[in-house]
């Protein structure tokens, strides 16, 4: 059995996407957003099209970078409070 660093390594564990969870309500929230850019587009011009383009791209690259952001930020907390665990000197009763 490989370790978990192993699995992260080998793109077994992918923190980025399995820590979505796909209950009801995201899922018919992610819904809507699409129909409404759907219909958005649908009744913008050629022109109007790429500024939402651009606008898409920047937002996507946003969101990836604040997903990142919150990875790491977590990722230290989670070890602090490991190491303040495993430093405790109080004595479990």
């Amino acid at each position: 059995m490989r370790s978990v660093l192993e699995e992260l390594f080998y793109g077994n564990i992918c923190p980025n996407t399995d820590c979505r969870s796909a209950n009801k309500e995201t899922k018919q929230l992610t819904g809507y957003i699409a129909d409404h850019h759907d219909n958005l587009l649908s009744t913008i011009n050629d022109q109007q099209k790429e500024i939402l383009k651009k606008f898409d791209d920047c937002y996507n690259e946003l969101i990836d970078i604040n997903e990142r952001e919150i990875f790491a930020y977590a990722f230290k907390l989670g070890a602090r409070i490991m190491l303040e665990v495993m430093s405790s000197t109080d004595s479990m009763r």
